[in-house]
């Protein structure tokens, strides 16, 4: 299509295509988002910056400017509606509206790091959803519109459909896919038409008369020049909604999130259970320590709720603080007993921006990169280094304040604990009856804390890593109103349910995330203090906040690590232990938990389930891959018969044999060019068929007559005058007739001689990869391709 054609062709239901499909990649991601509002979004900014390009087309614009000037029209919606009025105009974009956008871009990562899955969308995600929707629709707008290559337009949208297989178990809906597959076929036929519409414009400008009949059908059909590529897309859309959760379950990806570990490295997630069901325990870290108790190990603080579900306010990376500037915990006084530990460790596996190290940390040497201390979450993080085989000691304090001085600490907390005490609203009513009637007679925060603790780790609560909810490991208040109602799950629950007792009560409260102790290594030897930690040890405990002390460690979860002594209830005589607290002997950790905690082996059903998904999944994609291997040969024969049948149409009978026998020729390797005449597109046939091995079932005269023949025909419909050939369904003359069947049964001859005549290579490629369908895939090539024929007219 010229620049002209352009100008004056409306391209409006290409543009229209183009959202549609645009739109329903983008709800892809619907599985990892909560809520609906910012599809809106999206769609609408997408159509905004699509929009403008008609318009800018309509107008004149060249259209390869045109995704330039998209791009402008985009930096102005978001000025508009994120740069909080800092912009001229409020449309152009000022070093206000820079640093404004670059704390969205910030806030909106690090949110999308911290979130479980679905996400809340807050503003910095929504900036950065609706800035790539616009990107997505500037890049589709150019490669469908500027340099026509429409089939290439679908590659952006390929990224939405394939992020919710990289991050959940079952990958895009199938529905989207589905859909998405049709609305590319959508796009791929309008532009087909669109492109030949123009064509036949041209033609018959460039014939005389009015009664010139347009040119036959060029390049594929308004159907069967989108089916090549729809039916790719189609069937890669579906395998890769199979085959991408399988690489998401696989070692290779370092970090998932549905699991708090996956493989080598740690999500932020909340999700434990995922790798509390795994039958293998994988190495994280060895240590050995001089402190009286093995500590545990913290990696990171969840304080705040975004939605209903836990986060942190301080996602990794912020460079606040050098390790090398590390300081005691400023709201602990020095009246409160601690006793200073070090702690040598060597991390084994695990990778990861957190770095796990006891709590409350004073002091890391031996890093290497770059990291820091955040002193009100008390972590320390990387913006760009991991964990992988560090080796580093640890300096941190053991608290023993007394009953006594937990009991007195008040009820008087700083503003900054404002967003430690903050629950969602609405919330499942059992939370707040339950704290209410459990802590009933209590007299201060401490003993609250202390009948919170009791209460959850009492005989009418199991441990089990299959609860509450099935399907539902995660720790928003619905879930925990569950768990409240059924009495049983894992750490994150207990930890998760004690620390929003305790904010509805009045009590700053939050959640750490990390390992316990471990035990001793077994090629370590009796009296060894090296210990050993695995993915089985990942845990989670809440931390209270207590005037003069600070934030205080508490263990809810039955069965799993120690009650600290300063928590322990009055009427308990010894603390409770579990099998994963290090004991004085060599003695191998038992295979089997309590209540059924991790498995050694995973069940024979489970495996035979395995097994057979996995089957199941190697099924599907090798029928992909034949499907994929069988689309071009049927596209080809569809074609093929396509154009037999319009031979029986009036005028069809030159052109459309012409058409197939040069895609013929094209398919079995012959060199078929643009500028390329019809007599010497005969030549070069000639010499393909006069190099036939003897004898055949045809005389080589008898070719080169069929030949001939369709020649003659190509050239009396190319060149002569229009004969005023009536419209479709007009009676045809028995001499018409007997020329249209003349014709079929030369084409079949000539394309026989010419297959024939090629190398077995050149019959391989041309049954399964047909050259001849390659340039309408490109898009717009075919019309470039057959419209020589409209010229040389």
């Amino acid at each position: 299509m010229t620049r002209s054609d352009t100008r004056h062709e409306s391209l409006w239901p290409l543009t229209l295509a183009l959202l549609v499909f645009l739109a329903v990649g983008v709800s892809a991601l619907g599985e990892l988002l909560a809520g609906s509002g910012w599809w809106v979004a999206m769609v609408g900014v997408a159509a905004v910056v699509l929009g403008f390009g008609a318009l800018f087309r309509r107008a004149g614009m060249d259209r390869r400017l045109v995704p330039l000037a998209g791009v402008g029209v985009l930096v102005g919606v978001l000025t508009l509606f994120f740069g909080a009025g800092t912009g001229i105009v409020w449309l152009i974009p000022t070093p206000a509206t820079i640093t404004h956008l670059d704390g969205l871009i910030a806030a909106g990562s690090g949110s999308i790091a911290m979130q479980n899955i679905p996400a809340t969308v807050d503003s910095g995600i929504l900036f950065l959803l609706t800035a790539g929707a616009g990107l997505l629709a500037v890049v589709m707008d150019a490669l469908a519109i500027a340099f026509r290559w429409p089939a290439l337009a679908g590659l952006p949208v390929l990224i939405t459909l394939a992020v919710p297989g990289l991050l959940i178990d079952g990958g895009a809906s199938p529905t989207v896919l589905t859909l998405a597959a049709v609305a590319y076929l959508g796009l791929l036929r309008i532009d087909v038409r669109l492109s030949r519409r123009a064509e036949a414009r041209l033609a018959s400008k460039e014939r005389s008369g009015p009664s010139g009949a347009l040119p036959g059908r060029s390049g594929p059909g308004p159907l069967w020049g989108s089916v090549v590529v729809g039916s790719i897309g189609i069937v890669g859309a579906l395998v890769l909604s199979i085959v991408t959760p399988a690489l998401g379950n696989s070692d290779l990806v370092g970090t998932r999130a549905t699991g708090l570990l996956f493989g080598s490295g740690v999500s932020p997630l909340i999700d434990i259970g995922t790798d509390l069901r795994r039958p293998e325990a994988t190495p994280v870290l060895h240590y050995t320590t001089s402190a009286s108790e093995q500590p545990y190990f913290k990696l990171l603080t969840l304080d705040r709720f975004a939605g209903n579900t836990w986060t942190s306010s301080d996602p990794p990376g912020r460079t606040d603080t050098p390790v090398a500037d590390m300081t005691r915990p400023p709201a602990l006084s020095e009246t409160i007993q601690t006793v200073e530990s070090t702690t040598q460790v060597s991390i084994d596996r695990v990778a990861t921006t957190w770095l796990p190290a006891p709590s409350p940390a004073v002091a890391v040497n031996g890093l290497r990169g770059s990291w820091y201390w955040n002193s009100s979450a008390q972590v320390i993080t990387s913006a760009n280094s991991t964990t992988r085989g560090q080796q580093y000691r640890v300096t941190a304090l053991q608290l023993a304040p007394t009953k006594e001085q937990l009991g007195s600490a008040g009820t008087s907390y700083p503003e900054s604990m404002g967003v430690d005490l903050e629950v969602p609203v609405p919330r499942p009513g059992i939370i707040d009856q339950t704290a209410r009637e459990v802590t009933a007679g209590s007299t201060s925060p401490y003993e609250m804390a202390v009948a919170l603790q009791d209460y959850l780790r009492g005989e009418q609560f199991v441990y089990t890593t299959e609860a509450p909810v099935s399907n539902d490991s995660g720790a928003g208040v619905d879930v925990i109103g569950r768990f409240l109602e059924v009495k049983s799950g894992y750490c994150v629950h207990f930890a998760s349910a004690m620390a929003i007792m305790a904010r509805t009560l009045g009590i700053p409260a939050r959640i750490s995330v990390g390992y316990l102790p471990g035990v001793r290594a077994q090629a370590a030897g009796v009296g060894s203090n090296e210990f050993q930690v695995d993915s089985h040890d990942l845990h989670s405990w809440p931390e209270l906040y207590f005037g003069g002390i600070g934030w205080v460690p508490f263990e809810p979860t039955p069965g799993r690590g120690t009650v600290p002594g300063y928590a322990t209830p009055t009427t308990v005589t010894a603390p409770q232990t579990s099998p994963n607290q290090p004991v004085p002997s060599t003695a191998p950790r038992p295979q089997q938990a309590p209540h059924g905690l991790i498995a050694a082996e995973p069940p024979a059903a489970q495996r035979e389930a395995e097994a057979a998904g996995s089957l199941q999944r190697l099924v599907f994609v090798g029928l992909g891959v034949l499907l994929l291997l069988a689309a071009p040969l049927t596209v080809r024969r569809l074609r093929r018969r396509g154009r037999l049948r319009r031979l029986e149409l009036p005028g069809g009978a030159g052109r459309e044999a012409w058409r197939e026998l040069a895609d013929s020729a094209l398919d079995y390797g012959l060199d078929v060019s643009d500028t390329q005449t019809a007599r010497e597109l005969a030549s070069a046939i000639n010499e393909r068929v006069g190099a036939r091995p003897e004898p055949t079932e045809v005389a080589a005269a008898e070719v080169a007559s069929a030949l001939q023949r369709l020649l003659v025909d190509e050239e009396r419909a190319r060149y002569a005058r229009p004969n005023g050939t009536g419209p479709v369904g007009e009676a045809v003359s028995p001499l018409e007739a007997a020329v249209r069947e003349q014709s079929a049964l030369d084409l079949r001859v000539v394309t026989r001689a010419v297959r024939v005549g090629s190398g077995r290579r050149s019959r391989i490629l041309a049954l399964v990869l047909p050259a001849s369908l390659w340039p309408s895939v490109l898009g717009g090539l075919h019309v470039r391709r057959h419209g020589r024929a409209v010229r040389d007219a």
